[in-house]
């Protein structure tokens, strides 16, 4: 099925199909979705998705890490939904038995599901792993210190571990100038999360239609309100309803994960490496799933194709080059998945924590709020950015 989308002026409210639409079924998508349902009882409200689950594109094929905030401008919205988020996830993971792992501190556990034999009942458990942000010389040292005082300016909770303190808490990983840990850091199972959000929002009478895809051939549907939330599609479907000489160009950046062939080093961190100026991740890292198992990435290769989610060898080799140098000893690696991460901007034209989210009610056009650009991090800042959303709607 086609739908196209095309919102009516606010008063006419009346005599449109929905209240809401909202395009895209990703965990921002679904975190909007869900918002406006609850906060809005009486309204009715429209999920669209173009493949034939929620979630498949950048919200499944991630490091699926809840991050702190430390690494994005001052005053941006990458900084303050990620904070807020932040808590706002933790919270809702605890209420909801979403599978998490907080990093940094043993939590006790929220209350066991009311039946004993619930299968939920074995995520009431956590571990203390941490996230460290290594160095490994004085001018890797010195731009953590950047990161130091963006955190602590923002009351994210940080902590210096000498070259000693490494070597004595983790042997094997390699922080030859020291490293910065980060004890509100964690990881998430995002499947089952947006799981959850998928279930409360039909619960609370959403609609859902997948394999739709938005188009500007006709007029299927009507809403007061459209949000577009469709990630990797985003700019394409805004630049259906904006003038042309607003519309945008679309960049994508292509990151791969490897995960080892042999049993790996003993590390229970998540081992991220200093920042590198405009670059378009955070680095090759360690990270874990929720069963303990390691996998390192992404890389950044900026592609044209956003479909291709082909894991490849194609930057293995430099891949291993960096983890060797934060995790010697590795051994050898295979490409496991990849993910498409939306960009603003070209290579070379600011990176991640240099480009801010695009997330506004679009001037002339009341009523249609665009997301654009929502990359890391968008799976920890979702349930902000769509509280956010409901503020620009509901002012």
């Amino acid at each position: 099925m086609a739908a196209s989308i095309y919102k009516r002026n606010l008063s006419t409210f009346r005599q449109n199909d929905f209240t809401h639409c909202i395009i895209g079924a990703g965990v921002i998508g679904l975190s909007i979705a869900r918002q406006l349902s609850k906060s809005h009882p009486n309204t009715s409200t429209l999920l669209l998705e173009r493949h034939t689950a929620v979630g498949t594109e950048t919200s499944s094929r991630n490091s699926e890490v809840i991050h702190n905030g430390a690494y994005y401008p001052a005053g941006s919205l990458k900084t303050n939904l990620c904070i807020k988020g932040r808590h706002m996830l933790y919270e809702y993971c605890q209420k909801h038995y979403v599978p998490y792992k907080k990093t940094g501190f043993l939590l006790p556990p929220p209350p066991l599901p009311p039946s004993p034999t619930d299968p939920r009942a074995e995520f009431n458990m956590y571990v203390i792993i941490g996230k460290w942000i290594v160095a490994q010389t004085p001018e890797q040292l010195a731009m953590l210190e950047g990161v130091y005082k963006h955190g602590r300016a923002h009351g994210i909770p940080l902590n210096w571990l000498s070259s000693k303190e490494t070597v004595a808490r983790e042997p094997n990983v390699r922080a030859l100038a020291g490293a910065l840990e980060s004890p509100e850091t964690g990881i998430i199972d995002s499947h089952a999360l947006m799981q959850s959000l998928l279930g409360e929002f039909v619960e609370l009478g959403g609609d859902v239609s997948l394999g739709t895809r938005v188009t500007s051939e006709e007029v299927e549907v009507t809403a007061d309100v459209v949000v577009n939330a469709a990630g990797l599609e985003a700019v394409g479907i805004g630049n259906m309803l904006l003038p042309k000489e607003r519309h945008r160009k679309a960049y994508y950046c292509r990151g791969t994960y490897y995960v080892p062939l042999s049993r790996p080093p003993l590390v229970g961190t998540l081992i991220y490496p200093a920042p590198i100026p405009g670059f378009g991740g955070l680095g090759t890292h360690l990270t874990m799933d929720m069963g303990g198992n390691f996998r390192f990435g992404p890389d950044v290769e900026w592609v044209d194709d956003p479909s291709d989610v082909t894991a490849t060898e194609a930057g293995m080799a430099e891949a291993k080059v960096a983890i060797e140098t934060y995790l010697p000893g590795i051994g050898e690696l295979r490409p496991d998945y990849a993910g498409i991460r939306p960009k603003l901007k070209p290579q070379h034209e600011g990176g991640v924590a240099k480009v801010d989210f695009w997330i506004k009610e679009e001037d002339g056009h009341k009523g249609f709020v665009n997301l654009l650009g929502v990359e890391s991090p968008g799976l920890t800042s979702s349930l902000a950015i769509a509280e956010y959303v409901d503020g620009i709607l509901y002012k």
